[in-house]
């Protein structure tokens, strides 16, 4: 996998998960972190292999993700990491084939479950999958799971593994609000804490800018801004479907190679689209806050806030898709007067003044 150098977030929590060690990490996206605790797992795994017929059901390894786009992404990339190995990776996500997925679990034996929290427990429940004898256990963004209401699901799959003293427990999360410091506590046995936030909460390789405009110019601005640079790979965010939508069916009239990205649109459909943007074959993705974290793709240059997150943590996330592994990146945002008043807000999390310009647009 062209792997030459520890990540920070890896170099940090390796030498402790490695000897058993539960670890509580703090890290963004595009640190690393999938790696760092897959290859915990995996050379737990081939260290020390089963000895004993434990059932094929039977999951030694579980990690649980907010959203499927991210699940399917750390399947993606455990895949990778136990190619040359006999271990069997299986994802268990919603909106994707139940019984697909229902197939694996008869067919092949359970080593490393990747899952999100609702369809995980609809298989624990009907005793298709065992967690009882989990030694490997991985929460990754707890603080989105909080976000978008899943941990009582979470403490649900929690007590069907073993105690906490039984198993290894890592839990990762970008920010720690009281909640998750709880449950960090609660569900993790001696800890190593470890922390790689950089000072600045977003990457200095990030050129931002804020364009003010008028509600009714932003498409134009956007499309000019599209023009400029014909073959730049972008995502474009917005807040609601419609709007998504909107963008989409506007970017294709006038010929944007673009394709859609939000809840509305069927979840193998969603696996295509990032395969396509990811590949280059899609050059735009207009896309509402589910694809803002966890989605690793490289070399995507620009990030374009259609309309500013109302969460002023998520335009951290959002930008943070481009300028990833020490490339540049530009990321613009649209400020009009229905949404300049979350300005101050989100410089107070970026933890600078964010440049503004006024754009005049090109005579027609």
């Amino acid at each position: 996998m062209n792997f030459e150098y520890c990540s920070e977030i890896q170099a940090a929590t390796l030498p402790h998960t490695l000897e058993g060690y539960d670890i509580i990490g703090q890290a963004q996206t595009g640190t690393g972190k999938t790696a760092a605790f897959l290859i915990a797992m995996i050379s737990d795994f081939l260290d020390y292999p089963i000895e004993d017929d434990r059932g094929d059901r039977f999951a030694r390894g579980l990690i649980i993700a907010p959203t499927r786009e991210l699940a399917l992404q750390i399947a993606e990339d455990a895949e990778k990491l136990t190619s040359n190995s006999d271990l069997n990776v299986i994802s268990l996500v919603g909106g994707l084939s139940y019984e697909k997925q229902k197939q694996q679990l008869d067919t092949l034996r359970v080593d490393i479950v990747v899952a999100t929290p609702g369809r995980l427990l609809d298989f624990a429940r009907s005793k298709k999958v065992m967690l009882n004898k989990v030694e490997s256990l991985v929460l990754d963004e707890a603080d989105r799971m909080l976000s978008m209401g899943f941990i009582p699901d979470v403490k649900s799959i929690i007590r069907m593994t073993p105690h906490k003293e039984k198993r290894q427990t890592m839990l990762f999360s970008a920010t720690f609000p009281k909640d998750i410091q709880a449950l960090a506590t609660q569900w993790t046995y001696v800890p190593k804490e470890v922390s790689v936030v950089p000072l600045e909460t977003t990457n200095k390789n990030i050129d931002q800018v804020i364009y003010t405009v008028e509600a009714d110019q932003k498409w134009d601005v956007l499309h000019q801004l599209l023009l400029e640079k014909p073959g730049e790979r972008t995502i474009i965010f917005a807040n609601r479907r419609d709007e998504t939508r909107d963008l989409y069916e506007r970017l294709k009239e006038v010929n944007i190679n673009c394709a859609m990205l939000s809840g509305e649109v069927a979840q193998d459909k969603r696996v295509k689209t990032l395969n396509g943007f990811k590949s280059g074959k899609i050059q735009v993705l207009v896309a509402t806050d589910v694809a803002g974290r966890g989605i690793h793709v490289d070399n995507i240059e620009l990030v374009v806030n259609y309309s500013l997150p109302e969460d002023p943590e998520d335009y951290v996330h959002r930008i943070g898709r481009t300028g990833r592994g020490g490339e540049l990146g530009r990321s613009v945002s649209f400020a009009s007067e229905d949404d300049a008043f979350l300005v101050p807000e989100i410089e107070k999390v970026v933890g600078e003044s964010i440049r503004c310009e006024y754009i005049e647009l090109a005579a027609k």
